[in-house]
């Protein structure tokens, strides 16, 4: 009679159950991906594309930003509720290298030194991050990203790893020290002097080995916004680009066969146009049907300048540099993520924007839309453990508030418009 009576409780616990696990398991992509022609798509054959937001972790603490103002749980709740699909989450070769060992307690101690700050300050944000996140107080900086990747892709959210720096530090300019690889034509210092070639190598492979216990890891992107200066680059033809990008493509595809290989060109990633001439295509043989291009668009980008505010000049010059790559049929034809792109959330007269990033975004907005690409915004991140030396830093590009509790400028989604629509397919 006992057992009689506790058998409906039973079956609406198994229906809630059975209802919760499909729910999680059928918002996550069918895996692994591949790239086939312009599209990216899952191991049904079915489009994904990628909404993504991202994550920064590639500074001096080495661990995913904001975990002294909200736990893990609740940001990955927020970015699921807001329609993301994926993060670009950054990282350093400094964390490839040494995350398996460093204590986030350490980690955080010396950055305070790195930066020159006083060790008080960030002992107090560290105090923070454990308060919000216990499990930190014993972790690893690679423990952080396991628990955050794992996190994401038990929320059906995909992760794309991000090779941002060698060194852990604010990114990017023309001095410092990340830029190029140090073994490439033409080295000078200010640009390549933390680029170490054999580290990189190493640290990339590392991740790799790492992401096969991680399935959310979906992708790798190589390196961030590489750029040249002075003799680097342009006067022997990019052969470096062409050599360095190979090798690292190689080494990530043979360590893990299952993640997309993400590619960005030259000019801070703007700039594909060397691989559009005959016979000047990258050999991406070792990752085939996994490579993936990338992009980069702001208001400031200098390849892409808009001096007579003509909306259509502007596209010309997203399609000329790097958009040609979505031509179908093509040597170069393969998926193409703007995988950063954003706006100053400062407030202004368009919808808390300023003139100049409201007509850059709309403009951005109908290229994108008219593409059906896929994207990633910068960025999430409200504030920065330590940033240029400052303590607790502001992010006024940050799609959430300093503490991390919501949007900053809740018309900004809005704004995207379509582009969170799939509206083009193979």
């Amino acid at each position: 009679m006992a057992a009689a009576t506790h058998l409906p409780r039973l079956r609406l616990l198994l229906a809630l159950l059975a209802f919760f696990t499909t729910v999680i398991f059928a918002q996550q992509a069918a895996l692994p991906l591949k790239s086939s022609s312009r599209w990216i798509l899952d191991a049904n054959n079915q489009r994904v594309k990628f909404r993504c937001v991202n994550w920064a972790g590639h500074q001096e603490a080495n661990i995913p930003e904001g975990l002294d103002k909200q736990p893990v749980g609740y940001i990955v709740d927020w970015i699921k509720q807001q329609g993301f699909n994926c993060v670009r989450l950054t990282y350093s070769i400094d964390h490839a290298l040494n995350g398996n060992t460093m204590k986030v307690a350490d980690s955080f101690s010396q950055a305070a030194a790195a930066a020159g700050v006083p060790a008080p300050a960030m002992t107090g944000l560290y105090a923070n991050v454990i308060s919000k996140n216990p499990f930190i107080a014993t972790a690893t900086t690679r423990d952080v990203y396991t628990n955050v990747v794992d996190t994401l892709w038990e929320a059906g959210i995909m992760t794309i790893l991000d090779n941002h720096v060698s060194k852990a530090t604010w990114c990017c300019n023309l001095t410092d020290g990340n830029g190029w690889w140090d073994e490439g034509f033409g080295y000078n210092s200010w640009n390549s002097r933390f680029f170490k070639t054999q580290d990189w190598l190493t640290g990339l492979q590392t991740m790799a080995v790492w992401a096969t216990d991680h399935p959310g890891v979906v992708a790798m992107s190589l390196r961030n916004e590489i750029r040249e200066f002075l003799l680097q680059g342009s006067f022997n033809g990019r052969a470096d680009w062409y050599r360095f990008i190979k090798q690292g493509g190689d080494i990530v595809h043979a360590a893990n066969p299952d993640v997309l290989v993400v590619v960005g060109g030259v000019q801070s990633s703007t700039d594909l146009t060397h691989v559009r001439p005959k016979n000047k295509m990258l050999d991406t043989s070792g990752w085939a049907g996994k490579h993936v291009w990338e992009m980069h668009a702001y208001s400031f980008t200098v390849t892409f300048p808009d001096p007579f505010q003509n909306c259509d000049a502007v596209k010309a010059e997203y399609g000329t540099f790097s958009g040609f790559v979505l031509e179908q049929n093509k040597p170069y034809t393969g998926p193409l993520i703007l995988s950063e792109f954003g706006v100053g959330m400062l407030g202004g007269s368009e919808n808390g924007l300023n003139a100049q990033d409201d007509r850059y975004l709309k403009c951005l907005v109908s290229y994108m839309t008219s593409n059906d690409a896929d994207w990633a915004v910068w960025a999430l991140q409200g504030s920065y453990y330590l940033r240029d030396g400052n303590v607790d830093a502001d992010e006024t590009w940050g799609l959430m508030s300093h503490d991390w509790k919501g949007w900053r400028n809740e018309k900004f989604p809005g704004m995207l418009g379509d582009m969170w629509k799939v509206t083009q397919g193979p």
